[in-house]
């Protein structure tokens, strides 16, 4: 038996509150760039304040020309435990700036050395799955067979199945295969992670999330799937020539099938997210005029606990000892 140790998700959630009350003001102005900026400078002037020698692993707004903590930049304090991080200040800044539903501001950590280094790739192919179908699926498998195998691994049948999917032509193909397969499907926008999220969260409706999405939102991801049990299937999936000719630069091998303890070799991972502009997965902010409210999920690896937090957040006292200006 073990002690408990600290919980280094209930001080990411610190982090991740902050990037979403900061962005959160820029919900369905149209600024994308404004909204991941001020969730950006929030998130690193927070993330400093904690007494961690992070590196930033996944700074995922290069792959889209965004503001970004960049890959390499150390953040806490510098003092404490060694760690490799993952973060998207806003992940899904058209969400934000369009005034959709399920932008989330997220940050996942593990052990220094032990995150997958997605180097030149942007695209990677997903099968993501809750704990309950986490041996019954197959990435190469047909979609209609992995479908029934974790439609019965559920106890379901599968026109029971919600299917997460990304709506872009390069799915087209899939979309097909799983309405011929029978299970239903919620198609997204954007919002790779959340959809990730959803297919592991016991409260939501959805059962899987399948498709092509971004690798650097796969590292992330893997971190809360890791944590709560679940299972992701991976595969790079270069989606143009400059991008696989890196690849290939890089010695990577776009055949191989990464998996969640691929991506993340260790138990002692954490991860925090917080609702921005709302949604079925988290709620928003609410801003009260005195203050604000979030919603948050926090999960520690280790012992494999999941926790729903709703903040509140006074500004008259937040005002006088915070260096960013919610209201």
């Amino acid at each position: 038996m073990e002690a408990p140790e600290k919980n280094l998700a209930l001080d990411l959630v610190r982090v991740t509150e902050a990037a979403a009350l900061a962005s959160a003001r820029w919900l369905g102005k149209g600024n994308n760039d404004a909204g991941d900026q001020a969730a950006v400078d929030a998130l690193r002037l927070s993330f400093n304040s904690l007494h961690v020698k992070g590196r930033v692993i996944i700074g995922e707004g290069e792959k889209d020309n965004a503001p970004m903590l960049f890959n390499g930049e150390e953040v806490g304090t510098g003092h404490g435990p060694a760690l490799d991080v993952a973060v998207d200040p806003v992940e899904g800044t058209k969400l934000l700036a369009y005034g959709r539903p399920n932008a989330i501001s997220v940050v996942g950590i593990a052990p220094a050395g032990t995150m997958y280094n997605p180097g030149p790739s942007f695209y990677m192919q997903k099968l993501v799955v809750p704990p309950a179908a986490r041996d019954v699926v197959d990435i190469d498998a047909p979609v209609k067979e992995n479908l029934k195998n974790i439609a019965k691994s559920l106890g379901k049948d599968v026109d029971d199945l919600v299917v997460f999917v990304l709506d872009k032509p390069r799915h087209e193909k899939l979309i097909h295969k799983i309405r011929e397969a029978g299970a239903r499907i919620q198609l997204h926008t954007d919002g790779d992670v959340a959809g990730a999220l959803m297919a592991v969260d016991p409260r939501s409706e959805v059962d899987v999330m399948m498709g092509t999405g971004g690798t650097p939102e796969g590292v992330l991801a893997a971190c809360a799937i890791k944590g709560i049990g679940g299972q992701m299937l991976a595969r790079l999936d270069p989606q143009s020539y400059v991008e696989k000719e890196a690849i290939r630069e890089a010695g990577i091998d776009t055949r191989d099938i990464l998996t969640v303890d691929t991506l993340v070799r260790s138990d002692e991972v954490f991860f925090a997210a917080t609702g921005i502009s709302g949604g079925t997965f988290l709620r928003g902010v609410q801003y009260l005029g005195n203050g604000a409210v979030t919603h948050s999920m926090v999960i520690r690896g280790k012992t494999g606990t999941l926790r729903y937090i709703e903040s509140y957040h006074n500004w008259d006292r937040l005002m006088k000892i915070s260096s960013v200006k919610y209201d």
